[in-house]
């Protein structure tokens, strides 16, 4: 087999554009989030909150442990974050859960780039528009104001996003050194193994991020696995193949195991009273493509063009994206066709889980015409990011078309317009995530202020799945606050001895107050024997806040438990 080499001129004209465009990111980066911190939007989201306060709860709690991190929520978001957040300051304000997502930002962005200048340098015919096409590339995914957004808060898209950048740039890699005849032996093969062991890394990091990781995980071991039959002669290509497998395999089982250990059910984040089924049963919103697959695509696919453009002007971006993907397969045939596959497999995952995974999504401009879990149409964006410049150097290849330049330009242009647009809009992420705090402002702010009021060291018993925000704004301590994951979940369906279940039965012995909330697991539980009443809070729309005084003016310290 022969090798393939890159001039060390290439390569260096490479990294300086490289670093560049990682400069331009980190810039972005920093700017938007300090926009957005200074107006108070980074914590808007609930779900922001509550994976900020998951990785704080690890160590911040009356019974400080790792399996506080729960389930549901897969655990290398809240690991990230949790170095950042140790700090009550980065806690309070939420800067500690943005960190990493700015981080993946940026790297997802360099990503965008490498892959779309891999791609392109590799054949000779689209070479010339390779730098032309990266930076289209880098910039549609960079500039992204939805994405920009995100990256500011805690939310795990953005970490996912870059993993799974990644995981297709070194798969990509490793799959046009295989069709470019390099060998599995000797310096090449380390190389083609190098890319393959970092395409496993990138891959496992995802399936612990979100749950589009395991999806991930199927189509890049099915290209390894075809790869592997088809040059079945070749040894040490089974053996990375193997090794590839079995690397990528263990990111799932670790995580059943644990539930099945702590939990004693492999699938309580899927089937538990926390998962989406659970949570789609008890809120009963509207799913117009429920056992749907079809309208689910269609959904999904409104959904990443409304991240890219308002109304119906996102249909010129997948109307480019088909053209790119057709002209780049017809281009670079086996060498682009995996990597292709792997940009559109976001619309087979969400297809699925739209339909059958109790997960619905509304797009603002059809029924039932609202705007809930939008941001699951960023995971196109890498898609239609990289196909726009694939296109820009597909359409230079054609005879007859040289001005790499012109093309760029136009593709430039359209992504400035529909930006441009989107932000005087404002973005759909941040517009969802302003109604999700407008839900709960009235209550958080209220609740925030009865805890500023309370005695000094007060501790208190109250359920945490709604209201946390409320004390993170104020840095009300998580280890003066009994809650229900003050128990050994291993215990079913109790825990006699845990701290939450005690001081429920007996909440003076514990605790200073007790806020319920109608109908949580405290309003349905607490003992109200000798519990004194001192305010209803009442907000629209939201269940009443109930506070009581349990009598107790000690703050003892309430027996740790082993977990």
């Amino acid at each position: 087999m022969k090798q393939r080499t890159v001039s060390a001129n290439t390569a260096g004209v490479h990294d300086r554009h490289a670093a560049r465009v990682g400069g331009l990111a980190v810039l972005v980066s920093l700017s938007s989030f300090f926009y957005y911190l200074q107006r108070g939007d980074i914590l808007m989201h609930g779900d922001a909150t509550a994976h900020i306060n998951i990785a704080r709860r690890v160590f911040d709690s009356l019974t400080p442990s790792p399996l506080a991190l729960g389930t549901v929520w897969l655990p290398l978001p809240h690991l990230v974050m949790m170095p950042f957040l140790v700090s009550d300051k980065m806690w309070q304000s939420g800067i500690g859960g943005s960190i990493p997502s700015m981080i993946a930002y940026v790297l997802g962005v360099l990503g965008v780039f490498r892959l779309v200048g891999g791609l392109l340098e590799s054949d000779a015919r689209t070479r010339s528009g390779a730098r032309f096409g990266a930076w289209v590339s880098a910039f549609a995914y960079g500039a992204n104001p939805n994405l920009i957004y995100m990256q500011a808060t805690a939310l795990t898209e953005t970490l996912a996003l870059a993993f799974f950048i990644w995981a297709i740039v070194y798969i990509a890699e490793f799959v046009r050194g295989i069709h470019e005849g390099n060998s599995v032996d000797g310096l090449a093969g380390r190389s083609l193994w190098q890319s393959l062991r970092r395409c496993a890394y990138c891959v496992a990091c995802a399936e612990m991020t979100r749950y589009d990781g395991w999806f991930l995980a199927g189509a890049t071991g099915s290209i390894v696995i075809m790869i592997a039959l088809r040059h079945w002669d070749e040894r040490a290509l089974r053996r990375m193949a193997l090794k590839f497998l079995m690397g990528i395999a263990v990111a799932p089982v670790l995580w059943l195991g644990y539930n099945a250990a702590v939990y004693g059910n492999p699938l309580e984040f899927a089937t538990g009273p926390y998962s989406s089924k659970a949570i789609e049963l008890r809120v009963a919103a509207p799913n117009g493509a429920f056992h749907n697959p079809l309208v689910a695509g269609q959904e999904f696919l409104k959904a990443g063009q409304a991240i890219l453009a308002v109304g119906n002007w996102g249909r010129f971006w997948l109307l480019a994206a088909v053209l790119a993907t057709l002209l780049t397969f017809v281009t670079l045939r086996k060498k682009a066709l995996a990597i292709l596959l792997l940009l559109w497999a976001p619309l087979a995952f969400y297809s699925y889980s739209i339909a059958f995974g109790w997960v619905p999504l509304h797009v603002p401009m059809w029924w039932p015409f609202a705007v809930f879990n939008i941001r699951f149409g960023l995971e196109l964006l890498p898609m239609f990011a990289v196909t726009a410049g694939l296109l820009v150097a597909a359409v230079t290849s054609l005879p007859g078309i040289k001005r790499e330049w012109i093309g760029a330009a136009l593709m430039a242009a359209l992504t400035v317009t529909s930006y441009a647009f989107v932000l005087k809009a404002q973005p759909l992420c941040w517009v969802e995530a302003s109604r999700n705090w407008e839900m709960r402002r009235a209550m958080d702010t209220s609740v925030e202020q009865m805890l500023m009021e309370l005695p000094p060291n007060s501790r208190i018993l109250m359920d945490l799945s709604e209201h946390v925000g409320a004390l993170e704004r104020i840095g009300f301590p998580l280890r003066r606050v009994v809650n229900s994951e003050n128990h050994r979940a291993w215990k079913r369906p109790s825990d006699p001895e845990g701290l939450w279940e005690k001081t429920l039965a007996d909440p003076a012995r514990y605790v200073n107050y007790v806020i319920s909330f109608d109908g949580d697991a405290v309003d349905q539980n607490v003992n109200r024997t000798n519990l004194k009443l001192l305010t209803v809070i009442h907000a629209l729309g939201r269940p009443a806040a109930r506070v009581f005084a349990t009598g107790n003016s000690a703050t003892g310290n309430p027996v740790n438990q082993s977990r």
